[in-house]
């Protein structure tokens, strides 16, 4: 499936915004794209999200990890006016595949495809590679948010059935862009994530207070063990962000990559641009030992929030991967100030740690109607789940549930 912007261009149904498609964010402008909530640091009221940046995205497809050849061919959606100003915009992607997206759909290709129809391509309302809740739906500062938002999920329908794909999936979307979504006729879906909140908490022993003291004595034994052997932490940004640093966190994500998943997502060079352009925007934690490092973790940082993405090492150590991605995190955020850690997809194992379940939500077009009833029926028994797991998984979390003086 090809399609250039210039071919694409189609009405919305009461004709007061054109949708076109975009096969790479560079159809948008630097100041275009900027102006979008939450794409850029300097717009203020609106929580910043590095990965909607115009840099994020585009270093993605400039690097090739994002690209047609990947499984990944730009489809992004602008919303222009009728004078051709652009009132929004959605990163989307025409897919070969279900790979690098955190939110599974692989059931229901398979279930399509056995009944013969044809699932793939599909399209794909994401940041690649990222399962990180932040806006889709992009809204022009001082446009109608509600009316962007409703014409851009219009919009998406719209291109999905002229271009014939099976579906079109928004994921990790927040709350105003589901409404929008659902409004527009998309099917809900959760998930669950953990997460930290930092309530002020002026250093890690006053939030380790806030734990029941058998899980606070567990934490405390676990750092110190996480750091024997003479294994030390720094904190790397900025200017600390040479290529010899990233050569050495590229070698731990592809060793764990390779081991773990079978299929590292980003290459040697995404790293570099990142660094040249998104420096002050990421936090490398780094592990030291004999003088060379040994384990890393990178995150990026938005204007209230840490998100924690990939982790490797080439040396196995007790709790390491535990104080590296989870308690480095957590000091950095607490030190700085930011709301929330974000620790990527899944892992109960976090819950112990002092991050709390949190629901996640995407949206589905499904073109086929068999399909989309079979889903949406599915659907609603899964997110009856998921709730149950989260009220559960907070029930039982490490904070106190009544004063404890042995702090």
């Amino acid at each position: 499936m090809t399609t250039s912007e210039d071919e694409a261009g189609m009405k919305a149904a009461d004709g007061e915004y054109a949708i076109r498609i975009a096969a790479s964010i560079d159809a948008f402008t630097r100041e275009e794209w900027d102006g979008f909530a939450g794409a850029s640091r300097d717009c203020t009221g609106t929580a910043y999200n590095p990965f909607v940046s115009y840099d994020f995205l585009s270093i993605l497809e400039e690097s090739g990890c994002a690209a047609r050849r990947s499984g990944w061919q730009g489809h992004h959606l602008r919303l222009e006016a009728p004078d051709g100003t652009v009132l929004g915009a959605l990163p989307c992607y025409a897919k070969s595949h279900s790979q690098g997206e955190y939110v599974f759909d692989h059931g229901w290709a398979d279930a399509f495809e056995r009944a013969g129809g044809r699932y793939y391509p599909k399209l794909q309302a994401s940041v690649p590679f990222t399962p990180a809740t932040g806006p889709r739906l992009l809204v022009r500062r001082g446009a109608n948010g509600a009316a962007v938002k409703a014409a851009l999920a219009a919009g998406l329908k719209l291109v999905t059935d002229r271009l014939g794909v099976s579906s079109a999936h928004v994921t990790f979307a927040e709350a105003a862009d589901m409404t929008a979504l659902e409004n527009a006729g998309f099917l809900a879906r959760t998930d669950q994530q953990f997460h930290f909140f930092n309530e002020g908490y002026s250093s890690y022993d006053n939030f380790l207070a806030t734990l029941a003291s058998r899980k606070r004595k567990a934490l405390k034994k676990e750092r110190r063990e996480a750091l024997t052997s003479g294994i030390s932490i720094d904190w790397l940004t900025g200017n600390d962000l040479t290529e010899a640093v990233w050569d050495d966190f590229f070698a731990f994500y592809m060793d764990t990559g390779s081991r773990k998943w079978g299929r590292p997502y980003l290459n040697r060079t995404f790293f570099s641009l990142v660094g040249e352009r998104m420096r002050d925007d990421v936090l490398l934690v780094m592990a030291k030992r004999g003088g060379r490092y040994i384990a890393g973790a990178i995150n990026f940082i938005g204007s209230d929030t840490l998100y924690g993405r990939n982790w490797g090492c080439i040396e196995d150590h007790p709790f390491l991967h535990f104080e590296v991605c989870y308690h480095q995190a957590i000091d950095f955020a607490i030190q700085k100030g930011l709301r929330v850690v974000e620790a990527g997809a899944q892992g109960e194992h976090k819950l112990a740690r002092g991050y709390r379940p949190v629901t996640t939500h995407s949206a589905h077009y499904i073109a086929h109607t068999g399909l989309r009833r079979a889903i949406d029926d599915y659907l609603e028994r899964e997110r009856a789940e998921v709730a149950r797991m989260s009220e559960y998984l907070e029930e039982h979390g490490p904070f106190r549930k009544s004063p404890d003086l042995n702090v």
